[in-house]
C-alpha cells in the first residue's frame, strides 16, 4: 500500500469517505477546494460540497463539521447525512423534488490539521471557535471562554489583533457569500462534548442579553418539539445560558450578516452533542492503559453499537432543518419585538439573567 494512502487512511478516515462519496455522487454534488492546509508531508483540502438548488435565491442550509478537530463525531454525522442523501437520489423520487428548491452546502472538515491530529486546535495551536474578533459582553470562565496565555493550552483564542485564523476566515468568507441576498438560510455547526444532554444552541456566546431573532428561535423550537414529540432529548437554549465565551464565529458570522442589512433570516445553531453520558456509562474507556487520559473518548462514543446510534440519532434533525428552511416562509416572526414569541421566548429563555 501507498504510505501516503496509509497513513490518509489511518490519521483522517473521514477525508477517504468523503471523497468516496464525492465520486460516488458525481455530478449531484458542487465540490469546491476552497483552501489547503500542508501538514506532515500532506496536502489536506479544506471542501465545500454543495447540493441542490442553483437559483440565485433560494432557502439554503448549512451544515457544518470539524471545527473542533478531537470531535470527530461532528464531521462523522454530517458525512452519514451526505451519504443518506446520496443514496436516496438514486431511487427517492421526493429527495430530487426537494432539492429543486433547496440548496444544501457542507463544510465537512473545517479543521483538517486538528482531525489528523486528534487535538481541539488547528495546527498553530488555535481553537476556531474562540478565534473570531468579538469580545464577551461579561468576562467569560477563566480559560475556557477563550484566553491568549499560550497556545499550548486549550481554548486559545490567538494573539490580540493578529488576522484570523486561515481555516475560520475561509469559514467565515465563504458563508458570508452563501449568505448574501438569500431571504432563508439555517446553518447547523456540529460538535460534541458539553453536558450529558444534547443540545441545540442559538446565539449569543458572548453576551447573556437576548439575541435580536429569539423569537424566530422560539417558533423554530416549537415547530420541532410539537412535530416530533418523542424526539425530546434536544434541549434548546441560547449558548450563553451554558456559558459564555470570546471569539464565537457564529456571533461573528451573525452579526457580520446584521450588519450587511441582509433582509432575510439567518439562524445560526449548534448542535451540541452530549458526550459526558456516553463517559459516564463506561468509564473505564477514559483510563484504558492502551490510552491514558484518553481525550477521544470524551468527545466521541467509542463502543461500536453507541457510535452507531449516534450516527443515526441525529439524522431526523437535518431532515427537518431541509425542510423546515425550505417552508421557513411560513412559520417565520414578523416584527419579532411585537410577537408574542417574543415575549413568550423571554420568559422561557431570559427570566434570569443577571
Amino acid at each position: 500500500m501507498d504510505d501516503r494512502l496509509y497513513h490518509s487512511r489511518r490519521h483522517l478516515p473521514e477525508l477517504i469517505e468523503l471523497e468516496q462519496l464525492i465520486s460516488l455522487a458525481g455530478d449531484a454534488i458542487r465540490t469546491e477546494t476552497l483552501g489547503s492546509i500542508a501538514h506532515k508531508g500532506q496536502i489536506l483540502p479544506f471542501y465545500r460540497l454543495e447540493l441542490g438548488s442553483q437559483k440565485p435565491i433560494c432557502p439554503t442550509l448549512i451544515l457544518v463539521g470539524g471545527v473542533h478537530g478531537i470531535e470527530r463525531i461532528g464531521s462523522q454525522v454530517v458525512i452519514a447525512f451526505l451519504r443518506t442523501i446520496i443514496q436516496r437520489l438514486n431511487w427517492d423520487a421526493s429527495i430530487h423534488e426537494q432539492l429543486q428548491n433547496v440548496r444544501l452546502i457542507i463544510y465537512p472538515i473545517v479543521n483538517p490539521v486538528g482531525m489528523w491530529e486528534n487535538q481541539r486546535a488547528n495546527g498553530r495551536g488555535v481553537d476556531l471557535m474562540r478565534n473570531a474578533p468579538v469580545d464577551a459582553e461579561q468576562r467569560p470562565a477563566f480559560m475556557v471562554g477563550g484566553h491568549r496565555l499560550s497556545r499550548h493550552l486549550p481554548w486559545y483564542r490567538g494573539n490580540k489583533g493578529a488576522a484570523m485564523e486561515y481555516e475560520s476566515q475561509l469559514l467565515c468568507d465563504n458563508i458570508a457569500l452563501s449568505l448574501a441576498d438569500q431571504k432563508h438560510v439555517i446553518s447547523l455547526d456540529c460538535h460534541s462534548g458539553f453536558g450529558s444532554r444534547d443540545r441545540i444552541w442559538f446565539p449569543y456566546a458572548k453576551s447573556k442579553q437576548p439575541w435580536p431573532k429569539i423569537a424566530d428561535a422560539l417558533a423554530l423550537t416549537k415547530l420541532f418539539e410539537s412535530t416530533y414529540t418523542c424526539h425530546d432529548f434536544y434541549l434548546f437554549e441560547p449558548q450563553a445560558k451554558s456559558y459564555t465565551t470570546h471569539g464565537d464565529l457564529w456571533d461573528y458570522i451573525y452579526d457580520r450578516y446584521a450588519e450587511n442589512k441582509g433582509t432575510g433570516l439567518y439562524l445560526p445553531l449548534t448542535l451540541e452533542m452530549g458526550s459526558w453520558l456516553w463517559l459516564k456509562k463506561n468509564p473505564s474507556l477514559f483510563f484504558k492503559p492502551s490510552s491514558v487520559f484518553n481525550l477521544h473518548s470524551l468527545f466521541n462514543p467509542v463502543l461500536p453499537h453507541r457510535h452507531a446510534r449516534i450516527m443515526r440519532r441525529h439524522l431526523t434533525f437535518f431532515e427537518f432543518l431541509l425542510s423546515s428552511v425550505r417552508s421557513m416562509e411560513s412559520w417565520q416572526c414578523a416584527d419579532a419585538e411585537f410577537n408574542p414569541l417574543y415575549h413568550a421566548a423571554l420568559d422561557r429563555w431570559y427570566q434570569n439573567n443577571g
